[in-house]
């Protein structure tokens, strides 16, 4: 007999509503399926076979995260396609921080009221950011919540799990000065300091689908822009160059992300004119007439992850970077001081 409970339904919970959900999003599923797999969804676990060829001292390493108030632009523009893609982004883009491969990621759905096709749409961005990641999407949670959240809203979270052997952790202590901190650009705002970006334009539908001639489309479309994922970028680094730490820049943006990849004694010197500032940003400043330095503090700037490398290595360690379609540049480098980060 098919689960279902008519009382259940008339609380706002309609299982029903669930099972056409999975049978949805099982297309988008598929996509992430890589060969560690050994179970689809809808079981108790997701199960995962790791595989160890060429790893002699596995570490596992997991990192969790969530969209945070950007949904709140996807609710107004009422795309539900893309918070899949910050949500895996968020997760694996920092644990690739210590040199670790994603292997795969769960989601946590919970909504006001089940719809089922807009369901789908958030696990078809989750699904995007998996195979962007190289990383398969075993399992996740739909949660209905009715009385908890607005029947048209949700909140999505997630977290993800990687590997890396243990001789060949990332190890920020070996960082002098004189090394070379290279900037990998963002795609804009990410997920982070969202709080102030809706404080700051006061959005709504109307405001997001106007058109800005500085930000060449509307401003929806920018906030709305996926998070990168460097996951790519980062494994090929890795395979060039020796990297002595990696920084991911989320929120707290560069004076609280920095100094996290930095030992005792050195600090980041950061060329303020070498940062290649998005105009969204800009924009963001202007309007909401706000610090340079409370700006560096809250947002990436253009900035998505920073990567230390000696300096022999800087050049060789660019061109690894743009060869997979991203772009890279020269940042600052590390100085003798207790400043943590200096901005000049």
């Amino acid at each position: 007999m098919k689960s279902f409970s008519e009382s259940y339904k008339e609380a706002g919970v309609d299982v029903t509503a669930g099972y056409k959900a999975v049978e949805l999003m099982k297309q988008h599923v598929a996509r992430t399926m890589t060969s560690g797999v050994l179970s689809g969804i809808g079981g108790f676990g997701g199960l995962f076979e790791l595989d160890m060829t060429g790893i002699t001292k596995p570490v596992l390493v997991s990192g969790t995260d969530g969209v945070g108030t950007k949904l709140k632009i996807a609710f107004l523009m009422d795309k539900h396609d893309t918070v899949g893609i910050d949500c895996v982004a968020m997760c694996v883009n920092d644990i690739i921080c210590c040199g670790a491969k994603p292997q795969f990621f769960l989601d946590y759905i919970a909504v006001g009221k089940n719809y089922p096709e807009k369901v789908a749409e958030i696990v078809k961005g989750v699904a995007e950011g998996c195979v962007q990641a190289g990383c398969a999407l075993i399992g996740g949670e739909t949660a209905e919540m009715p009385g908890f959240y607005p029947v048209d809203e949700y909140d999505l979270a997630g977290f993800s799990v990687g590997v890396v052997d243990k001789d060949k952790i990332i190890n920020p202590d070996c960082q002098k000065a004189g090394d070379i901190l290279i900037a990998i650009k963002s795609s804009g705002v990410h997920s982070n300091g969202f709080s102030l970006v809706r404080k700051v334009f006061t959005v709504s539908e109307a405001n997001l689908a106007r058109h800005n001639s500085d930000l060449g489309t509307t401003l929806g479309n920018v906030l709305l822009t996926p998070t990168k994922i460097y996951v790519k970028a980062v494994m090929k680094l890795l395979e060039e160059v020796k990297v002595k730490s990696i920084s991911h820049i989320t929120g707290g943006g560069f004076y609280e992300n920095i100094p996290r990849s930095l030992p005792k004694g050195i600090s980041a010197k950061i060329e303020r004119s070498a940062v290649q500032v998005l105009p969204i940003f800009k924009l963001i400043q202007e309007t909401g007439k706000i610090p340079e330095r409370d700006m560096f503090n809250t947002f990436n700037m253009g900035v998505g992850m920073i990567v230390c490398v000696d300096k022999a290595d800087a050049d060789k360690a660019v061109a690894a970077i743009n060869s997979t379609g991203e772009e890279a540049y020269v940042l600052g480098e590390l100085v003798e001081s207790d400043e943590g980060v200096i901005i000049c």
